[in-house]
């Protein structure tokens, strides 16, 4: 046999069958659109390690603010709405507030998620939420106990001043503006660098920051499953979610195939 035919062989072999096929591949679907719109407790449940001040959302002036961001996201013509909650909860809810009897609420799911979804006509809104654990005791304990106790209050400390911020944001300006704030990519990085940052919590066998970290990425992935499997192939999903989350969901977003990230602030108008 001649060299020439048994190279061709080799990259025969190499390609794999699907060189092989005489058939042409089947069409692929347009890749599906999800924006990831991170936001702040509106209705201020206090539930967080640091908690915002947050005014009265159903104020007049903060409902005309609300609709024009529900406008600017409706541009985007979303086909799937999901939320912070869990499905149960969501469908029962949504429901309520199709048929106009949910009592009045300020929390963010009904106040942006449901009024989008309504708006544009669908059905149900996607609860995608999932349990998690935040085991930060171990951590503090070990901060103490190895004299670190200090760089782990300067920790906390930027995430309270972020929350400073936040809420002078909240006080001086729109919901838009504040949204859009809180949506840049370099900001979910930087918030996101919290849980990093417990990584430098441990020694040999005894890691709990990277088990803090390990549960808080358990949890996001857990989430990002679920906005998978709820995601048609070629629909548009706005995803409303508490910021901290946003930089996972992003990421898993990107990562994932068939799938196309979306810029909230593209969008999200003052």
């Amino acid at each position: 046999m001649s060299r020439f035919r048994k190279f061709a062989m080799l990259l025969a072999l190499a390609a794999g069958p699907v060189a092989l096929a005489a058939e042409p591949a089947p069409p692929s679907s347009p890749p599906a659109q999800v924006m990831v719109v991170g936001l702040f407790h509106f209705s201020n449940p206090g539930r967080d390690m640091f908690n915002l001040r947050v005014d009265d959302v159903l104020a007049d002036g903060r409902q005309a603010e609300i609709e024009r961001i529900a406008d600017g996201l409706a541009r985007f013509r979303p086909t799937t709405v999901m939320v912070e909650w869990k499905p149960e909860v969501t469908d029962e809810r949504y429901a309520l507030y199709r048929a106009g009897s949910l009592d009045p609420s300020r929390n963010e799911v009904v106040q942006l998620g449901f009024r989008l979804a309504a708006r544009m006509g669908l059905e149900r809104v996607d609860g995608i939420d999932v349990d998690g654990d935040f085991p930060f005791g171990p951590v503090k304990a070990f901060a103490d106990a190895r004299g670190s106790g200090a760089r782990l209050d300067e920790a906390l400390a930027r995430v309270g001043r972020e929350v400073q911020e936040m809420s002078r944001r909240i006080a001086a300006g729109s919901l838009g503006s504040v949204l859009r704030y809180m949506n840049t990519p370099g900001r979910a990085l930087e918030t996101h660098g919290f849980y990093i940052d417990l990584l430098r919590f441990g020694e040999g066998a005894e890691q709990p920051g990277a088990a803090l970290a390990s549960a808080w990425y358990a949890r996001n992935l857990g989430i990002c499953a679920r906005l998978l499997q709820a995601l048609p192939a070629g629909g548009r999903a706005v995803v409303f979610y508490g910021d901290g989350h946003a930089h996972l969901l992003r990421q898993c977003v990107i990562e994932a195939p068939g799938v196309d990230l979306v810029e909230a602030n593209d969008w999200l108008v003052d």
